[in-house]
């Protein structure tokens, strides 16, 4: 059962590091420099890493630093 405000995991979409690149429009080293750090939760299938979808999101949004009008 998951927890409040959490999918349960047949319905968590994963990406791999590279999808994840293309969507922040970053290099794949960056990916991984954020999940090695802990910014970006992911978990580990064989060789490589899987990142839920929405923690790229989340990372995203929680990031976005705004511009202010003059």
């Amino acid at each position: 059962m998951a927890a409040a405000g959490e999918r349960p995991l047949n319905e968590v979409k994963f990406l791999t590091v590279a999808e994840v690149a293309s969507v922040m429009r970053v290099s794949k080293m960056t990916v991984y420099r954020l999940v090695h750090s802990g910014h970006l939760p992911a978990i580990r299938v064989g060789r490589s890493f899987r990142v839920p979808e929405q923690a790229v999101h989340e990372y995203l949004r929680e990031s976005f630093v705004g511009v202010e009008s003059a």
